[in-house]
């Protein structure tokens, strides 16, 4: 027996779709800007600032986590990177099974280039479009929306 859809309403189906559109298309300029900023992916983006951001050296399922991507995803992502030099696996000491992602200079050097240029782009695409009560609003919205995915499950 399946239960009959609880669809959207207009006004819920309204604000979803733009939630949508305008998320779709702030992050597909960000990532082709960066692409073609640094010549880096908008993966390689995220793992390096995430990296970095997290002091340069990160469990490899703590950084899996964090960006929400599956372990295979973030393996393949990890091993094109290493090869171009941007980061580097380390065994963990204290589990056998564990590795480490760490930012090698290459890869500090790529991000410390690449940031600033992005954050320009932030700026300009997303913040200049919103008052700072407007902003502040989506921060409580988005870490509302947050907070109720932690008790959802998968």
């Amino acid at each position: 027996m399946n239960a009959t859809p609880r669809w959207l309403d207009p006004e819920q189906q309204a604000a979803w779709d733009s939630f949508i559109r305008m998320q779709e298309k702030l992050i597909g300029r960000l990532a082709r800007r960066v692409q073609a900023d640094s010549r880096m992916s908008p993966s390689d983006y995220i793992v390096l600032a995430k990296l970095t951001e997290a002091g340069g050296r990160m469990r490899f399922m703590d950084l899996t986590k964090l960006v929400e991507w599956e372990k295979s995803r973030m393996s393949h992502q990890v091993a094109r990177m290493a090869k171009r030099g941007l980061v580097r696996k380390e065994d963990c000491p204290d589990d056998g099974r564990g590795a480490f992602v760490v930012a090698t200079p290459a890869g500090r050097e790529a991000i410390e280039e690449a940031a600033p240029v992005h954050v320009e782009h932030v700026r300009r695409l997303f913040v200049e479009a919103l008052t700072q009560e407007e902003l502040d609003t989506l921060a409580r919205i988005s870490d509302r929306v947050l907070a109720h995915l932690e008790t959802q499950p998968d």
